[in-house]
């Protein structure tokens, strides 16, 4: 009996430490090879930059929150590894940006990039690349911290929000506090890919809450209850009991409705924290951060909350949209990046006023989606809520690809330009993310479209450009190298 036990113990770590060789295979475990081994050898990330300082009038703040929520059961699939709900919700994670105090000055370190431990995001890539073992989550996970390990957040932590009454008696920015936007973040992301472009929206004067779905969709995540932590990591419906009767079409569907859910709760606690009840949030934060909230009440215009994300964050976001605004999704505007194009079904009953913009790469590039060009399922998006009334608009940004709104080009600008094919500087591309989007979340307060939002439709059909003569028809020069206009609420152009 003992010697039939360690005969198949050996081969189970045999076919551990020699799975298939597959090129999948090859190709990753040989690029995180070359990465520790550089950094080992030179002690700094591989071809990395820092995340650089946020350019608007504010400083920022961020704080991490954590509360546990009223427990529910968003779907009943199981996991096959030891049969948990897959789609349990429990707590809800999300970050704060917001514009911070003058002067105030953290005593806490700032948060990683990438949070700690490590192994788990490293864990979570080799799921996404299915090769998933001792070794390559090993090699991932020292990838990883070779990559971007010690990359930090450049917002300050847990300091106090601009103007709180007891530092400096400094003035309120509006009558009806700072606009809010509850961010929502892509396949195969978390929370923190997107820190420059919500950092950037901060320094000007906006609160964002950036969501760490726990949906399956993010390569890893701790879940802190009762101070007890358990890790999970990404999953797709193969993870799932045959008994869910999930395919991967109603898989999408469930994590869709774990993510509103997500969203929903968010919305429930800001709410509370503009009740003036920021003491008792931060009691319940497994974080231990937000020490100023009880500052914060009245201070949230969640009477005019904007949703955003990107790809599938940006599908979800004009999902929270349908039948709305309502009390549990008061948006009043959307900021739809890059919709995904395997992400399901786009919804269409949209009322209020939004702004979709996508990346040249995914314009460019042409996709059925649901039997139709996907570009033109977004378009008629946007077409149906001029119809409605409402202002919409739906441009490209030339020169960028898919990642350009995140963070990972700033971090690794050689690496990203050579395998996403994007022309423009990668500053530049955040920047004009962050110029139009904040121009939209100014017309949400005020009602006045400026900026590119005052023009009119340059192109109803993407138009493959020269990017060193760039054309995008009568716009202005200052725009005319960066955007496409093909919808918009300019006369009957759109339509």
């Amino acid at each position: 009996m003992g010697s039939l036990i360690w005969e198949r113990l050996s081969q189970r770590i045999w076919h551990i430490v020699h799975p298939r060789a597959t090129w999948r295979y090859i190709l990753c475990v040989g690029l995180a090879t070359f990465v520790v081994f550089r950094g080992l050898s030179t002690s700094s990330p591989l071809m990395s930059s820092n995340l650089p300082q946020y350019t608007g009038p504010y400083n920022v703040g961020t704080i991490d929150v954590e509360v546990p929520v009223e427990t529910r059961s968003i779907n009943n699939a199981t996991f096959r590894e030891g049969g948990h709900a897959a789609f349990k919700l429990e707590t809800v994670l999300f970050t704060l940006y917001y514009p911070a105090t003058k002067g105030a000055v953290s005593s806490k370190p700032h948060h990683l990039w990438v949070p700690k431990p490590l192994s788990i995001t490293g864990q979570g890539y080799a799921r996404f690349a299915h090769i998933s073992n001792f070794v390559t989550d090993s090699l991932f996970t020292f990838g990883l911290w070779g990559l971007v390990g010690g990359t930090k957040i450049p917002a300050h932590v847990d300091v106090p929000l601009h103007g709180s009454p007891d530092f400096h008696n400094e003035p309120l920015t509006t009558e009806d506090g700072f606009p809010v936007m509850i961010f929502s973040h892509g396949m195969a992301s978390t929370r923190t890919d997107y820190t420059q472009y919500v950092g950037e929206l901060a320094s000007r004067g906006f609160i964002v809450a950036a969501i760490e779905h726990r949906d399956g969709s993010g390569p890893g995540t701790q879940i802190t209850i009762q101070r007890k932590r358990r890790s999970l990591l990404h999953f797709n419906v193969g993870h799932l009991t045959a008994e869910s009767g999930l395919d991967s079409d109603t898989f999408r569907e469930a994590q869709l409705d774990f993510r509103q859910a997500e969203v929903e709760e968010t919305v429930r606690v800001l709410n509370q924290i503009n009740r003036g009840q920021g003491k008792e949030v931060l009691m319940s934060n497994s974080r231990k951060e937000g020490q100023s909230l009880h500052q914060w009440g009245g201070r949230l215009a969640m009477n005019n909350a904007t949703i955003g994300g990107h790809s599938f964050g940006a599908t979800l976001a004009l999902q929270t949209l349908k039948d709305g605004p309502s009390k549990a999704l008061p948006f009043q505007g959307a900021v739809v990046l890059d919709p995904g194009k395997q992400s399901g079904p786009l919804n269409h009953d949209v009322r209020v006023p939004t702004l979709i913009l996508h990346s040249n790469s995914w314009s460019k590039q042409h996709s059925v989606f649901f039997g139709r060009p996907h570009f033109d399922v977004v378009k008629e998006v946007v077409q149906g809520i001029l119809r409605k009334g409402k202002d919409a608009w739906f441009m490209t940004s030339l020169g960028t690809s898919h990642p350009s709104v995140t963070d990972a080009p700033l971090i690794e600008p050689w690496l990203l330009s050579f395998t996403t094919g994007a022309t423009i500087d990668v500053h530049e591309g955040v920047h004009q993310y962050v110029q139009v989007t904040e121009r939209f979340l100014r017309f949400q307060q005020t009602g006045a479209k400026e900026g590119i939002l005052s023009e009119c439709v340059t192109y109803p059909e993407y138009k493959v450009v020269d990017e060193h003569r760039p054309d995008s028809g009568r716009l202005p020069e200052v725009f005319r190298k960066y955007w496409q206009i093909h919808a918009a609420p300019c006369g009957g152009e759109a339509l």
